[in-house]
């Protein structure tokens, strides 16, 4: 096996797209809360949530997994997003708080790809 030194924008941003891919399809599956095995919100979710499973692993080719692996945390603000903007969750101060520390974190680990 080959070690990468280094990682890649591609990686970063495939990393990306399945943190995005895999809270979609866990938004998808909440909104088929109770909607038995024939809600189309399942399996949408599925298809989300597997697409999410691929672009994590093709990424995982592009970079070290110290860096790409915390990258998918984005699927914890992109859950906050839709909890608020469609199932009318409140936003508080705290949980804001932790948003900005998770985005900051992304930062600092997605900008120490050398």
């Amino acid at each position: 096996m080959t070690e990468t030194r280094t990682t890649s924008p591609i990686g970063i941003v495939l990393m990306i797209a399945a943190a995005f891919s895999t809270a979609s399809g866990q938004f998808f599956w909440k909104l088929a809360a109770g909607g038995g095995l024939f809600d189309w919100h399942l399996w949408a979710g599925f298809v989300l949530y597997g697409l999410g499973a691929v672009l994590m692993t093709v990424a995982f080719r592009f970079g070290r997994l110290s860096v790409l692996h915390p990258l998918l945390t984005v699927g914890y603000v992109i859950a906050l997003i839709y909890g608020v903007a469609f199932l009318d969750e409140p936003l508080s101060l705290p949980l804001l708080a932790g948003t900005v520390l998770i985005l900051a974190g992304v930062w600092l680990v997605g900008g120490d790809s050398h």
